[in-house]
């Protein structure tokens, strides 16, 4: 009784022993969060280390995309097969809009399982603050882990509906339909890293914005919806002249598909200077998205 009337009376004298201990007995830490006090303060190095969680947040995004529905995995293929039709009819048919002297049918495809890629990376990554507010609140790792699984889990949807896109291709080939592959096909792993980086630097910086302007969420698909008219998937940048030609170069997803469909249809207006500026236009997005997306990350929960 008289021991613990001393500890009870008495607690520094606890306190003042353990503090004598030896410091080679501290428990050696694994992790050190320290905040981020610079613009280039990107912590590269958590992202690698948080690699696993890429694959388990793109298996989660990957997986609960179609979840309780019907016909599940088969609207991977439903939705650039009816948006194609669509195309076909209303572009092709009734406003007879010219092609390149390319099937309209393969024509609109091709520019949208390109153009699917670009705007469902860009869509779902500005969300990210939003969307993942509960677990950024309660748990520290790499924001980027998410719009990186994102791009991944969008990958996968693209595989599917180009593996799509080349079954129409084969069967219009043994149709004797006028297209064929040419070395621009290649470049196609290119492409992919050039939207993947389009995506995500756009996303971010949208994401990031969006914490303080909520307006920026009605807008985004909104945008992504005007900036497709911009682009030649209806029509070929060739068929354009003056003023709205440029318009349309100014946009980086121009050469991504006209280099697509010079690769797999033999028909495109491309040239290695328009992929550069494309590629240099994603890596600038990137860059900035990075830059304020870090920034913003440290804040963001006293906003959102």
């Amino acid at each position: 009784m008289a021991d613990m009337a001393a500890r009870q009376v008495d607690p520094g004298v606890e306190s003042c022993q353990a503090g004598s201990a030896d410091p080679s007995d501290e428990p050696e830490w694994t992790l050190v969060i320290r905040p981020k006090g610079r613009w280039f303060d990107l912590r590269l190095r958590e992202l690698w280390q948080g690699r696993e969680l890429v694959w388990l947040f793109f298996w989660r995004d990957f997986v609960a995309m179609y979840k309780q529905t019907i016909l599940g995995p088969l609207w991977y293929l439903i939705q650039p097969l009816l948006t194609t039709i669509v195309f076909t009819v209303v572009f092709g048919r009734l406003a007879n809009l010219p092609t390149n002297g390319l099937p309209p049918f393969l024509f609109y495809m091709s520019g949208t399982v390109m153009w699917t890629y670009f705007a469902s990376s860009l869509t779902k990554t500005s969300t990210t603050f939003l969307a993942n507010a509960n677990i950024f609140g309660k748990v520290y790792f790499s924001r980027l882990t998410v719009p990186i699984s994102t791009l991944l889990s969008s990958l996968v949807v693209f595989g599917i509906q180009f593996l799509l896109f080349l079954g129409f291709l084969a069967y219009f080939l043994i149709q004797g339909a006028d297209v064929h592959v040419t070395v621009w096909a290649l470049l196609l792993p290119v492409e992919i890293l050039i939207m993947a980086g389009l995506g995500l630097g756009l996303g971010i910086i949208v994401s990031a914005l969006t914490t303080k302007y909520r307006d920026l969420q009605y807008l985004v698909t909104f945008g992504v919806q005007l900036l497709m008219y911009t682009t030649p998937m209806v029509l070929p940048l060739s068929s354009v002249s003056g003023k709205w030609r440029w318009v349309m170069i100014a946009n980086p997803m121009t050469s991504i598909i006209e280099a697509f469909r010079r690769g797999f249809l033999g028909a495109g207006t491309i040239s290695a200077l328009l992929l550069l500026y494309s590629a240099g236009f994603a890596l600038a997005a990137v860059l900035v998205g990075a830059l304020l997306f870090h920034r913003v990350e440290r804040t963001f929960m006293d906003t959102v």
